[in-house]
């Protein structure tokens, strides 16, 4: 499950409005609320029966052994009233069963209610919290006053031979890219430079996980079943292929429980990702700006629940930090609750500016899922020895997300001459500050 019962009978109007908010089907909640009344009466009925059985074998067995046995047809009327009893529990139990398994598919379907500062409404509702940099336009200056026009991306990549799009599509198909020589390049320099930097200066834990999961882990974050449809399924062996690393990260933890000193736990990762909603009706086919397959590196953090708020800013910084070092303009915008998602309880959406589409991309989405995907996963911790469990908060972010930060950084970085320029920050990671145009084959 992923709302509590405790919360769904204390606070049904909030979660109904939650569902509201983020344009789901609110009826879910009065069926999930049926279904707990129905569960409710059925322990209770079974737990009289169990009293009423109980009862009637200590009756039998205090008066056999006080040596005033009932009469036959007074024990017999005990006995056949236990094995009513126990036929009744064994009926009940099975309808309980059911009953629980069907309240908790139900609960898997209940959205995570926003956090109060979210703004209501669709994506027309977002905020920009913040910019950063320079929004540089389609035409540029040269230094003897002429004009030049930034070329989008997929044409440079060509011009560069950075990546090969018909080839990927020969291979695999449409949106599955394949990047050559300095391309290459660029995607590996990109992932160990965000590693180097989450890890050696925002003291994040390293993980390498694997790329496909089991339903369990699926589930457990929320993409089952909310995003089944979106998975790459591998049938044969009930496995699915990742479309973030916050699924088999955040799955590292599952069913364990913490001491409180081991809190906050951080780890970055990369992974491949994959997803089978790109390029849907022929939206943004061009280039990568929509793929099916893409590199990111992610952010995942475990929180005490009162320090999840304030971890959700450190981690979006980080996410930040990455776009300055690259020289990239941004802008952080607050999501609104029909643009967030069915899990986040908030969320932030980093969106790069690239100029050469003249378009703000995004390339990272940082956000709070409170408990909402511990209860799913039974993540716990003591807040002190010895103390009962509680569920802690999980939160995560791409630190970035390449296929797009590769876009913008050709299309930024994109000289008049045909060559792009390599950013300070990656030139030691790519050995050069400038990707000329090669020949041969």
């Amino acid at each position: 499950m992923s709302i509590g019962l405790a919360r769904l009978r204390e606070e049904p109007d909030r979660i109904r409005q939650g569902a509201i908010d983020k344009g789901e089907d609110p009826s879910i909640v009065d069926k999930a609320l049926a279904l707990e009344g129905q569960r409710r009466t059925l322990l209770g009925d079974s737990d009289r029966l169990k009293a009423e059985r109980n009862a009637a074998s200590k009756t039998i067995g205090e008066a056999i052994r006080g040596g005033a046995a009932p009469k036959g047809a007074e024990v017999a009327a005990l006995r056949q009233a236990s094995t009513d009893a126990g036929t009744q529990i064994e009926t009940l139990n099975a309808e309980l069963a059911a009953t629980e398994k069907a309240l908790d598919e139900l609960l898997l379907r209940i959205p995570n209610p926003a956090d109060p500062d979210v703004p209501v409404g669709d994506a027309s509702c977002n905020q920009v919290v913040r910019t950063w940099g320079v929004e540089l336009p389609k035409e540029a200056l040269l230094p003897d006053g002429g004009t030049w026009q930034r070329r989008p991306h997929w044409e440079i990549a060509e011009e560069l031979r950075m990546i090969d799009l018909e080839r990927g599509a020969k291979i695999t198909g449409s949106g599955f890219p394949v990047y050559t020589g300095q391309g290459s390049r660029l995607q590996r320099a990109l992932i160990d430079f965000m590693l180097d930097i989450h890890t050696a200066e925002h003291g994040m834990t390293e993980i390498w996980p694997p790329a496909m999961v089991n339903a369990a882990s699926a589930r457990g974050t929320g993409q089952i079943p909310d995003k089944e449809d979106l998975m790459y399924v591998v049938t044969r062996d009930e496995l699915y292929l990742v479309p973030t690393a916050e699924v088999p990260v955040t799955n590292l933890h599952r069913d364990e429980i913490f001491e409180a000193d081991q809190l906050p736990i951080r780890y970055a990762a990369y992974s491949p990702c994959f997803r089978r909603e790109a390029g849907a009706a022929g939206k943004d086919t061009r280039g990568i700006l929509r793929v099916h397959q893409f590199d990111k590196v992610e952010m995942v953090f475990f929180e005490k629940p009162e320090a999840s708020a304030e971890a959700l800013e450190w981690l979006t910084g980080r996410a930040e930090v990455i776009l300055q070092r690259l020289g990239l303009a941004y802008r952080v915008l607050l999501m609104a609750t029909k643009d967030m998602g069915f899990v986040q309880s908030k969320k932030y959406d980093l969106e790069v500016w690239s100029p050469g589409v003249e378009r703000w991309l995004e390339v990272s989405s940082c956000s709070n899922f409170r408990d909402y995907q511990a209860r799913r996963m039974a993540i716990r911790y003591r807040p002190e020895p010895g103390a009962k469990p509680e569920l802690v908060h999980t939160l995560n972010g791409s630190g970035l997300a390449l296929a797009r930060t590769v876009a913008a950084i050709m299309e930024t970085y994109q000289q008049p001459d045909g060559s792009m320029a390599v950013p300070e920050a990656l030139q030691p990671y790519m050995h050069t500050a400038v990707v000329m145009k090669r020949s041969g084959g």
